[in-house]
């Protein structure tokens, strides 16, 4: 009879202690489903849209499209370092000497086939002193450094060599974030536009997605200019030759003579034809001295 109370007592703990398990097991199970779906309905409120058939007003759908985009936008996730790759605008400004201007083009249509490059310009000029040639070259920023090399060779010494590194990483993450988070926007009111009723709110949606698209179009032209920039350096290259001074040749003691002869027989001319020029005013300036000279008399003697 001891025995079977014993085994009755037995029975009765491992009954109560499995009962005690399954709760917490099932409460446990109840707790990480109930994160779940707190995170998966977090996340579906960050990502759809406002539900403007089920009877909210086209205001609170549009302000929680924009609230749901710009949250996204501010919680979105950054890139890490490691995967970030270097935006670097390079450009490049010589100037120097030359003896011969055609075989230094020469040297520098080599390197641009060599590397790949392009010419975007090409301009001469002669002036007093020097006869010049400048030149724009796009150069892929790979081979940026070898063709500044190649085109440097038998140059002395440069009148000016300026190269510059511009780091533009960081306005082309953002740039494509706008981007991004311009274009979710747009997939949100093309939703709204679907589940509009009255004309006026179509209008509203349909002006808000053309400012959404000229700003996405804005943005993805910023962002092709600079992964152009990027991808292709620019070099400007002014290479001169300097001129013989033509005034410096010797003149001889006849020369000098006759062109004195010259320059006195103009001045004669000159001068009669100032004469020529002026003859009323010598014939009146003697007859007016002849009258005051009379009144003068006339007026003393009396």
């Amino acid at each position: 009879m001891i025995f079977n109370n014993k085994i009755h007592i037995y029975d009765v703990y491992n009954f109560i202690n499995t009962l005690v398990m399954k709760k917490l097991v099932l409460v446990f199970g109840v707790l990480i489903v109930a994160l779940g779906c707190n995170q998966a309905s977090s996340e579906d409120r960050s990502l759809k849209v406002a539900s403007y058939s089920s009877g909210e007003s086209y205001t609170e759908a549009v302000d929680t499209a924009v609230a749901a985009v710009e949250s996204m936008s501010l919680h979105m996730p950054a890139k890490e370092e490691g995967v970030i790759e270097p935006k670097i605008i390079k450009n490049a400004d010589l100037r120097f000497e030359t003896d011969n201007l055609e075989n230094t083009f020469e040297q520098v249509q080599n390197a641009v086939k060599k590397y790949n490059a392009l010419v975007q310009n090409d301009s001469q000029n002669k002036e007093y002193k020097e006869i010049s040639r400048s030149l724009v070259v796009r150069i892929p920023s790979k081979n940026f450094d070898a063709f500044l090399k190649d085109i440097s060779v038998g140059v002395s010494y440069f009148d000016r060599k300026e190269i510059s590194s511009n780091d533009v990483t960081e306005e082309f993450i953002d740039v494509e974030s706008r981007v991004k988070t311009k274009k979710v926007l747009e997939a949100r009111y093309l939703e709204l536009l679907k589940k509009a009723n009255k004309v006026s709110e179509m209008l509203e949606i349909e002006k808000q997605l053309s400012d959404i698209r000229e700003e996405i179009e804005a943005k993805e032209g910023r962002l092709k200019y600079i992964q152009n920039q990027v991808s292709m350096s620019t070099v400007h290259i002014n290479f001169y030759k300097t001129l013989a001074n033509e005034n410096q040749a010797t003149v001889s003691y006849g020369s000098k003579i006759l062109n004195a002869l010259k320059s006195g027989f103009n001045s004669i001319s000159n001068f009669f034809i100032w004469l020529l020029e002026i003859w009323p005013v010598i014939v009146i300036l003697p007859l007016l001295f002849i009258l005051i000279k009379r009144w003068f008399k006339r007026k003393f003697k009396n």
